[in-house]
């Protein structure tokens, strides 16, 4: 790739719905993280300057916790200091994300860190993968974990200050006596060592009444010194917390030396021990209580040879078990499925005992890690991001010759740019509609919404149709086409779908060909029936034709019948429906928008209720 265009490409783009703006958010992420952006703003600085600020209209458009969510995905990588630096400015969901998720050297880290908002700062004490001298760097510039949160932000200690009438208490100073004076009654669970005498201007404000460590909160102790106070704020954020259940990762909290509760961990591997009959009598001390007494293998039945898994045929003839499949059942962190290896036990006497042997995850079992269905799409979105830069530039010249940007051309040269011209765009046409498919049939692209009268759209396709099959005497009759069928869709999507099916199959028509079609609502699904062509009706697999249409005045697609199809079938399951060929007819399901037809009877009890008529 000789040019790299990229960039100009996403900012020429206008995002205009809300799938747009999330794609193009995506494509800046990908574009701006993947490398430093120094060297090529060097040549162009305009150009990365435009990105930063349609990264900033974009953010204003979509949810911070959207956001967030699209830069912890795993697709795309992040090496560029730069763009962690902008994220930073952005929401704190936002910039947790980003900093938690950059890939940076210690040199970067080094250059970037003291640039970082003072807020920010602190989203990197969560990782555990900074090299040390990142470390010593964040120590030195005082960027320490978390501590209690706000009191004004505490969700079980905050009381309404004007209905109970609750008056703070005033401002208390920390002085510590020589020596310290703690209540006997309520002692501290911990030594607390000796601390400096604190500046004058440094004053603890007390935002709850003291607390017992051991018990429910006294309001009535006023013997207690600050110290004592301080003590039993730290227990009662402990019990708090403690019966929240999971915490928060962005939640503050106190280095008290205890572990955070891993709630919904997935365990990876273990050890296990079978007995003679195929359960599990032993597993490492995490894992006993979930997985002791679940069986390997189902108890043995007559005839049931022929229907064994590979675990099953090694256990019933006591051989070594390798990679063998199996799903438990259970709690969250063993459900799922796993990888067997295990070998087999006897006694000195050569009895049987069981197997020995460990559990794993299958190489995939990842949640986040991207399907191969996902996987394959980017693939081809690469591979059509390197197809479609030369043809660009192709079109691009074409173009120059064709209007004389450059100088005159004679009129030979200048039709056949033209062609070239109109070639290239039918190329990048057919490109669009590869990606379209791949993104649709991997679940990455959605479908917009709207509302549109699927019957009045498909007469007025059949009506445009008609002007191009009629001197062939052929065409297609649509009946039901007068009640109207609102589904949920794009006005456009809707077009392109019915341009999809009835341009392929009236294209297939041959001479005094007229096809009957037929739309109807019908359980909640808009449902459009049409004859399938002499053509197609000889192929095995509509989808799969490779049939041209007769003649060229009408073009569903680049591809064939075969692939406007399959196109079109993606969408109308993309929009909740189907495409499907039953026996000599195509069929095409999509859902009715169904309105709410209670909230519109209450607006008319209420109007009813209400009016003096």
């Amino acid at each position: 790739m000789f040019f790299d265009d990229r960039l100009a490409t996403v900012l020429r783009q206008r995002a205009g719905s809300d799938v747009g703006l999330r794609t193009q958010f995506r494509q800046l992420l990908d574009i701006l993280g993947a490398e430093k952006v120094s060297a090529r703003s060097a040549r162009d600085p305009s150009l990365v300057a435009t990105a930063w600020m349609r990264m900033d209209a974009l953010g204003e458009k979509i949810p911070p916790r959207e956001r967030a969510k699209m830069v912890r995905e795993a697709g795309w990588r992040f090496r560029n200091p730069e763009l962690a630096a902008h994220l930073a400015d952005f929401e704190p969901d936002v910039a947790s994300a980003a900093l938690n998720r950059a890939e940076l050297s210690p040199e970067d880290w080094a250059a970037l860190i003291p640039r970082l908002p003072v807020r920010a700062r602190g989203f990197l004490r969560l990782r555990k993968d900074l090299p040390i001298d990142v470390e010593v760097l964040l120590e030195r510039l005082g960027v320490h974990d978390r501590g209690l949160p706000s009191p004004g932000d505490d969700p079980v200690n905050a009381v309404d200050d004007v209905d109970a009438g609750f008056v703070p208490p005033p401002p208390v100073r920390i002085a510590p006596p020589a020596p310290f004076a703690i209540d006997e009654d309520t002692p501290p669970p911990f030594d607390i060592p000796a601390q400096p005498e604190p500046e004058p201007e440094t004053a603890f404000q007390s935002p709850a009444p003291p607390i017992d460590p051991d018990g429910p909160l006294d309001e009535a102790s006023e013997r207690r010194s600050e110290i004592s106070v301080l003590v039993q704020r730290i227990a009662q954020f402990k019990r708090t917390r403690e019966g929240d259940g999971e915490l928060d990762s962005s939640e503050p909290r106190l280095p008290l030396g205890e572990d955070q509760p891993r709630k919904g961990r997935m365990v990876g591997a273990f050890g296990f021990a079978a007995d003679a009959a195929g359960r599990i009598e032993w597993a490492d001390s995490e894992i006993a209580p979930m997985v002791i007494g679940a069986r390997l293998v189902t108890p043995p039945r007559l005839g049931g040879a022929s229907s064994e898994s590979p675990l099953e045929r090694a256990f019933s003839r006591r051989q070594p078990v390798a990679d063998a499949h199996i799903t438990l059942n259970g709690a969250e962190a063993i459900a799922g499925e796993w990888v067997v290896n295990a070998q087999p036990r006897f006694t000195d006497d050569g009895n049987f005992t069981g197997y020995f042997g460990r559990f794993r995850r299958p190489a995939n079992a990842d949640p986040t890690a991207p399907t191969a269905a996902e996987r394959e799409a980017d693939r081809l979105r690469q591979l059509l991001h390197e197809l479609r830069t030369p043809v660009t530039a192709v079109q691009g010249y074409a173009e120059v010759i064709q209007q004389q940007l450059f100088g005159t051309a004679p009129h030979e040269y200048r039709a056949l740019a033209a062609a070239i011209a109109a070639d290239a765009a039918r190329i990048l046409a057919g490109f669009e509609e590869l990606d379209r498919l791949a993104k649709m049939e991997a679940g990455i692209e959605e479908i917009e919404t709207g509302e549109t009268d699927l019957a009045a759209m498909a007469a007025r396709t059949c009506r445009q149709l008609d002007q191009v099959l009629h001197p062939r005497m052929a065409g297609i009759a649509i009946d039901g086409a007068d009640i109207p069928c609102i589904v949920p869709l794009d006005p456009e999507q809707a077009e392109a779908i019915i341009w999809r099916l009835l341009a392929t199959l009236g294209g297939g028509c041959a001479t005094g060909e007229t096809l009957k079609a037929s739309i109807v609502a019908k359980d909640g699904f808009a449902v459009l029936k049409c004859e399938l062509p002499a053509q197609l009706l000889a192929e095995t697999d509509i989808f799969a034709a490779e049939a041209r249409p007769i003649g060229t005045a009408i073009n569903p697609g680049l591809f064939g019948a075969g692939f406007a199809l399959r196109l079109a079938r993606a969408e109308a399951r993309a929009a909740g429906g189907g495409l499907q060929q039953e026996t000599d007819q195509v069929v095409l399901s999509v859902p009715l928008l169904i309105e709410d037809a209670d909230s519109d009877s209450q607006f008319n009890a209420d109007c009813g209720a209400g009016s003096d008529f």
